[in-house]
């Protein structure tokens, strides 16, 4: 392979989720199979990096200040979803089960991987509730000891933050069997949280 196309795959091999293989495919097919799609792709990059970024109250991507959540009137801005990535807002919207708005942080603690409150999107949310714009949090983290580890942290800095701090009312979605799922090939950590999130049945 030429040292151009070398270069190419090493970058696209640093993308998440795609490996050498993916990446050497991807090439090949800009560059030999369909070369004609390059131009559309480069376009598309570009654009993308020229106007999308982070909404300016949550995190969520935007092509303004505001993020189409954000801004629309219908949405209760009092109750607010936070969620580790742009994705997980993706899923949770996908179901059209919440009509609040959300908080992206952009990741979780993680002291072994380096990762502390000032790395995530947490003066934001911080700057939200000092303004009283919060009623209820609800905590869409993951079930495992990081994202328990971001939970607990969220609710010590709420307890610190005094007035504005203590009236927000803070939940955490459940976590159990899938739907169509049953018990017998489900994990201990899935049924232990099936079990602690279970509800009256009436």
């Amino acid at each position: 392979m030429t040292p151009a196309f070398e270069k190419l795959q090493q970058a696209l091999k640093r993308l998440p989720g795609v490996g050498y293989r993916s990446a050497e495919r991807i090439a090949l097919h800009l560059l030999v199979e369909k070369p004609g799609r390059l131009p559309e792709l480069v376009a598309a990059l570009e654009e993308a990096a020229r106007i999308v970024r982070r909404c300016a109250r949550c995190g969520n991507l935007a092509e303004g200040e505001l993020c189409a959540v954000c801004a629309d009137a219908r949405r209760d801005q009092g109750v607010v979803c936070v969620v580790e990535h742009t994705p997980d807002l993706v899923a949770m919207e996908r179901s059209g089960a919440y009509k609040g708005v959300y908080h992206v942080l952009h990741g979780r603690l993680s002291p072994i991987n380096g990762v502390g409150p000032d790395d995530l999107n947490w003066g934001a949310l911080r700057g939200r509730i000092e303004d009283g714009e919060v009623r209820e949090l609800i905590l869409a983290l993951g079930n495992d000891v990081e994202g328990e580890a971001t939970c607990h942290f969220i609710t010590q800095q709420l307890a610190s933050e005094g007035t504005a701090g203590a009236a927000v009312k803070v939940s955490r979605i459940g976590f159990g069997l899938p739907s169509g799922g049953g018990v017998l090939y489900a994990d201990a950590v899935t049924l232990r949280s099936a079990l602690e999130g279970r509800r009256d049945y009436s």
